[in-house]
C-alpha cells in the first residue's frame, strides 16, 4: 500500500460544534500522520477555487455560503492508502445514511452540514493541498510509529 497525502477540511459546522478535537483524534488514532494543519476562514474566492467544477451548478451559492460561514480547519493527512482510509472514516456524504462508527454517522444528520471534506483521489488531493497550503507548510517527517501500524510487506 502506498503512502499518500490527502486534504481534509473540518468544515464550519464541525468547528462550531466543537468537534475538531474528537475528529482529529480519530484520524491520529487510526495511525494517520498530520503533515499540515491550520485554522482558516474560507473566502468566496478560495471556495470558487476549491469547488471550481461546481461554480455554475444551481446548488453552488448554498455551498459557498456554508463553507464561508465560519472557521474551517484545513489539514493534510499522510499514511498508507490515506485517501481511501479517510473517506471510509468519513462515511457517506449524508449523515442520515452514514453508518455508526463513521464521523458522519456518529455526528451528522444532514447532507449539507456534513462536517468534513476529504479528497476523492490522488489528483484531487494534490490539487486541493496546493490550494490550501504552500509547499513549506507541509512537513515531511519519518513516522516513528510506522513499524507498529502495519507489516513491512503491506
Amino acid at each position: 500500500m502506498p503512502t499518500e497525502r490527502t486534504l481534509v477540511l473540518l468544515k464550519p459546522d464541525a468547528v462550531a460544534r466543537r468537534l475538531a478535537g474528537p475528529i482529529l483524534t480519530r484520524f491520529e488514532q487510526k495511525g494517520l500522520r498530520i503533515a499540515a494543519l491550520k485554522l482558516i476562514q474560507v473566502t468566496p474566492e478560495l471556495a470558487k477555487r476549491h469547488y471550481a467544477e461546481h461554480v455554475q451548478k444551481p446548488f453552488y451559492p448554498m455551498l459557498e455560503s456554508f463553507i464561508t460561514a465560519g472557521p474551517t480547519v484545513a489539514l493534510v493527512l499522510e499514511g498508507k492508502s490515506a485517501i481511501s482510509v479517510v473517506r471510509g472514516m468519513m462515511g457517506p456524504t449524508n449523515g442520515r445514511d452514514a453508518a455508526p462508527g463513521t464521523i458522519r454517522g456518529d455526528y451528522g444528520t444532514s447532507r449539507q452540514m456534513n462536517l468534513v471534506h476529504g479528497s476523492d483521489g490522488p489528483e484531487a488531493a494534490a490539487k486541493e493541498i496546493a490550494i490550501y497550503f504552500q509547499p513549506h507548510e507541509v512537513v515531511d517527517a519519518t513516522e516513528p510509529l510506522a513499524p507498529w501500524l502495519s507489516a513491512g510487506d503491506e
